[in-house]
């Protein structure tokens, strides 16, 4: 007896053994591939902190033009430098004290992205009830449109927006940015996927209790569906946070134009500039996904109707 569970033990011992030595493994690749990916947004926060004459020392054969404005031949290596000689906040008070240009821009950004998840919510929310509790085959072969468009990029549609705006008359006014944005099919789609994993005899039960339509709509549909409500609105934000065709197409205004655009621009001779502003542009992006982590996660992955 006893010889036949030694070879039992070592079995045991064996693939515990093999576990952790594939769990290292696994943990060893997925930390260098967040660390690679990392590593931009990294140079990037810690180079802002440094000074002008740091960074010129640093990437100067990178940023150096002629007098003609061409790029130079890199004839030095670059030094990619994570931590600052000295910490200076020089770039970030040219940026928020010193400069208003960068500061408009931000709220640029804010302007044309807000309104587009808040109502874009709003619409999708009562396209995907009707979808959900009014099945019929007009009603599919919408929702099948819906998904067609969803499917297309967005330089696809970049033309017909155009031609529709300059006929609506919103051509170079935030118009143009907002009305595309808000009915876009993307939330629609994804809410009513979600909605119709609600059980049927949910809603009925509310309907033999004497609810109404709307009653149904607030009552059970959105505290269902706030996981997914949550997880639209952060990639609708984040979305459009980082939009840069449609500025630069439908608003020949640049005084209207988002940060996003605007970063683009400023790295000509400012470079710390750049690494402070595109600092900035990121934090907002960062909040709202590590505020929104949990139900990002809860609305991808939630296959229920109701939760016990």
């Amino acid at each position: 007896m006893k010889n036949n569970k030694r070879p039992l033990r070592n079995k045991k011992i064996c693939r515990k053994y093999r576990h952790f030595i594939k769990l290292i493994l696994i943990t060893f690749f997925a930390g260098s591939f967040a660390l690679l990916f990392l590593m931009p947004i990294i140079l990037t926060i810690t180079n802002s902190f440094m000074s002008a004459s740091e960074i010129s020392a640093n990437y100067g054969q990178v940023f150096a033009t002629t007098d003609t404005g061409g790029k130079t031949f890199i004839a030095e290596r670059v030094n990619l430098k994570f931590i600052p000689d000295m910490v200076s906040f020089s770039q970030y008070i040219t940026v928020l004290l010193k400069s208003p240009d960068y500061l408009f821009k931000f709220w640029n950004s804010v302007i044309l992205v807000l309104p587009i998840v808040v109502f874009q919510l709003f619409v999708a929310s009562g396209a995907a009830y009707g979808f959900t509790r009014y099945r019929g085959r007009l009603k599919e072969i919408i929702f099948f449109l819906y998904i067609i468009l969803m499917l297309m990029p967005y330089q696809v549609t970049l033309v017909p927006n155009y031609l529709v705006s300059d006929w609506f008359g919103i051509l170079d006014t935030r118009w143009a940015i907002w009305l595309p944005g808000i009915f876009s099919p993307f939330a629609v789609f994804l809410l009513t996927k979600y909605m119709r994993r609600i059980p049927v005899g949910v809603m009925e039960a509310a309907q033999i209790d004497g609810a109404g339509e709307w009653q149904i709509f607030r009552s059970i549909c959105m505290p269902l569906c706030k996981g997914a409500l949550c997880s639209v609105a952060i990639l609708i934000f984040i979305d459009y946070w980082n939009m840069v065709e449609q500025p630069l197409i439908l608003l020949a205004d640049t005084e209207l134009h988002p940060l996003s655009v605007f970063l683009s621009k400023i790295n000509e001779g400012e470079v710390g500039l750049a690494f402070a502003v595109a600092t900035i542009y990121m934090v907002i992006p960062l909040l709202v996904f590590l505020y929104g982590e949990d139900y990002l996660v809860e609305g991808i992955t939630y296959q229920g109707g109701i939760k016990g």
